[in-house]
Formats: C-alpha cells, structure tokens, sequence
C-alpha cells in the first residue's frame, strides 16, 4: 500500500488503531492485490470511515458470502 500524506514507517499497525486506519486506506484506495481478513472486517465496520456505499457492500458480502 502507497500512502504519500503518512510515514507508514512511524505508524504502529500492530495498534488497534493503526490497523484500522490501514483498514479504511485500503478499503478507500484500493486493496493493490492484499487481502482483508473477514475477522478484522466484521470487527472493525461499525467503526471504520469508509463510503457508505462500500460499507453497505461489506455489510452484504459479510452476511451472504459462505466462507472460502
């Protein structure tokens, strides 16, 4: 993930917070070939600062998806 406006190196992403707000970067600007844990995701929705539109995505996919 490129991010120009935060040193990634300086950002605790082991940190709740910081996994959060690599979360909502990814979600926002594109995954570029990574993967969202569906744990992580179904955790952090209620919280994260994304579209409503792609929230209501998640939301979907989260409940109607079967598990691979």
């Amino acid at each position: 993930m490129r991010n120009w406006s935060v040193n990634t190196l300086q950002l605790d992403t082991n940190s709740a917070e910081g996994t959060k707000w690599r979360y909502e970067q990814l979600i926002n600007f594109g995954l570029e070939g990574e993967r969202l844990q569906r744990e992580t995701v179904r955790t952090l929705l209620p919280t994260l600062q994304i579209d409503s539109a792609k929230k209501k995505l998640l939301q979907f996919l989260l409940t109607h998806a079967q598990a691979h």
